[in-house]
């Protein structure tokens, strides 16, 4: 069974917590899926090219159809011509966003922190504050943990920590509301605090009353 580790306020290990057995039975095409569609809906989709239709000029017929030598040409907007339309090029009006329901979803983040807990990387502390606002303090919390990357949740950042964390790199910090899939995989390991922690393995139970 998945456990993950509870770190005490040094960010030593303290204990472990089991997930709930239900996560060994997530299928693993959730997460990709929902990595799929995370990835779709932030695509910027500004590529684009204009047709042959769109492109100015091409009101007269180049040259005649006949007796010129050279093969029979309609107009200088043609894809053959140089500065002409391009064919079959890109279109910044295509819908690229790939719908996924609500279950797909929490079942995408589940088996994401099932994999982190399988990996020995979801920790869970009491809390990720820093109160004095100092990015040194963030990272001295990032360095004790001797991860490549951090992904840090908190119940609802302040100011002060939300300060502590911006400008370092390798770590993010994320609310409880901004959690997703995408980031707990995107991560080597996750730092979540136990408030969010205790909310997420209860949320179906929640659904489920």
């Amino acid at each position: 069974m998945s456990k993950a580790v509870v770190l005490d306020n040094k960010l030593k290990k303290a204990s472990e917590i089991e997930l709930p057995q239900r996560y060994d039975e997530i299928n693993e095409h959730n997460l990709y899926l929902y990595v799929k569609s995370y990835l779709a809906s932030i695509r910027a989709n500004s590529a684009s090219a204009k047709n042959r239709g769109e492109v100015s000029g091409g009101g007269k017929k180049p040259w005649a159809q006949k007796g010129g030598g050279r093969a029979r040409a309609g107009s200088i907007t043609s894809p053959i011509f140089v500065g002409g339309g391009v064919s079959h090029g890109p279109s910044n009006n295509k819908n690229y966003n790939l719908k996924i329901n609500k279950k797909q979803k929490r079942l995408a983040l589940e088996y994401a922190l099932k994999q982190k807990a399988d990996e020995g990387k979801l920790y869970v502390v009491d809390s990720v504050a820093i109160s004095s606002g100092k990015t040194k303090d963030a990272y001295n919390m990032f360095k004790t943990l001797n991860e490549r990357t951090v992904l840090f949740v908190s119940q609802m950042s302040d100011e002060p920590t939300f300060l502590a964390f911006r400008n370092l790199n390798d770590c993010y910090l994320a609310d409880a509301n901004e959690l997703n899939a995408y980031l707990v995989a995107a991560f080597r390991s996750v730092v979540i605090e136990k408030a969010v922690f205790d909310e997420i393995i209860q949320s179906k139970n929640k659904q489920e009353g």
